[in-house]
């Protein structure tokens, strides 16, 4: 097998990899790099795409899929596997992050979306794709492409320590592409998670978090110390994801409903609340937090950030003025999780995505097969470590 690296190798966002066996060539992820413009702001995918056989979606975050209209919109016209719980988010995903004529033409295809569980196996050409749940965001998945001779385990964006989801375990792989998000960060999930209760504790009078609106959001609830309020828009959504019970950890699902339900419901316009507020989305670049965001900060209102921020977004740009403080909520691997999942694959050669290449000399410093020179535009030869 040969893969392709198209995006979020030595960087974060437009994540994408090309798996080619044979006469066989499919797409896992089709993600766009917030901040960036122009060409970076897509994946490296050059030439003609009447060739690709599939394209099969992790979850319905715009670094994952926030390029599938613009893939559309290249002439691809075949089929797109992805899970219903990312069927249901893409579209939104993609009306705040695709670029809109794209999105006016070529709005998700309904009638091409091949549904999957995870945990089933799919196939496409001489390839056999298994699948995980990633313990990131209900329906989100891994995915282990075998074509026979070689195996390779993709884990998009995983969470071994989630104090929410389950993550299934990734097999034994001849590579594994994992998710390098924070580096080799050391803070175990649980230790972040009473940070933020502490500093929202600290701000009795309210406060805004901004935060994806799946994934995170039920992360933060649980972590909450006491009550607190919603954008009333993200209510259904939580709602479902909550009621997904195969995709949390036992005795979840019926935690955070009884905390959904004594939720405050806050509206546009209304006076910001003597409560945490969450709105999505985490980095200010769409939904109501884009609004939210420079209201808080005319107003003096505190905010707490908790994830990627990329390089000029509003969310990134509050925080550097010293009007918004941050405190990272894992929702990918911390060192010890990452750890764990090259170990259970078997310590096969590893590449890692979504990770800056300032931090992977540390990262190969306890994954030791990382081949930390990878980049995107490389080609990776499984079971032989060449690239070009």
């Amino acid at each position: 097998m040969m893969l392709d690296l198209l995006g979020g190798f030595g960087e974060k966002g437009r994540t994408s990899l090309a798996v080619r066996s044979g006469s066989t060539l499919i797409l896992l992820d089709i993600g766009i790099k917030v901040g960036a413009s122009g060409a970076e702001y897509y994946p490296a995918l050059e030439g003609p795409v009447d060739d690709i056989d599939a394209v099969f979606v992790s979850h319905a975050h715009e670094d994952h899929v926030g390029a599938l209209s613009w893939l559309l919109a290249r002439g691809y016209a075949g089929p797109i596997f992805m899970t219903a719980e990312t069927r249901g988010e893409a579209p939104a995903t993609l009306a705040a992050y695709a670029e809109p004529g794209d999105f006016s033409r070529f709005p998700l295809p309904e009638d091409r979306i091949e549904l999957f569980e995870p945990g089933d196996t799919l196939t496409s050409g001489n390839l056999v794709v298994s699948t995980g749940r990633s313990g990131h965001v209900v329906g989100g998945v891994w995915f282990a492409v075998d074509d026979g001779e070689s195996r390779i385990a993709y884990s998009a964006d995983v969470v071994p320590d989630s104090n929410v989801f389950v993550m299934d375990t990734i097999p034994h792989c001849d590579l594994l592409v994992f998710d390098a998000s924070y580096g080799a960060d050391p803070v175990p999930g649980a230790v972040r998670a009473r940070e933020i209760s502490e500093w929202v504790a600290r701000h009795p009078r309210g406060c805004l978090l901004p935060t994806p609106l799946s994934g995170r959001s039920l992360e933060l609830i649980a972590a909450l110390p006491g009550p607190f309020a919603i954008h009333a828009g993200m209510r259904s959504s939580l709602e479902a994801q909550m009621d997904a019970g195969a995709s949390l950890l036992p005795g979840v699902s019926g935690f955070l409903r009884r905390r959904l339900r004594e939720a405050a419901d806050w509206a546009d316009g209304e006076p910001l609340p003597a409560l945490p507020l969450l709105a999505d989305d985490g980095m200010g670049e769409a939904g109501p937090s884009s609004r939210l965001l420079p209201r808080a900060g005319e107003a003096g209102y505190p905010v707490l950030l908790t994830g990627h921020l990329p390089p000029g977004s509003p969310g990134q740009l509050l925080n550097k003025a010293g009007r918004a403080d941050w405190i990272r909520m894992p929702t990918h691997p911390t060192l010890s999780g990452n750890v764990g999942i090259w170990e259970k694959a078997g310590r096969p050669t590893a590449l890692s995505h979504s990770c800056g290449p300032d931090l992977l000399g540390d990262l190969k410093s306890h994954i030791p097969s990382l081949l930390t020179q990878c980049r995107t535009g490389h080609r990776v030869t499984v079971g032989q470590g060449s690239k070009k």
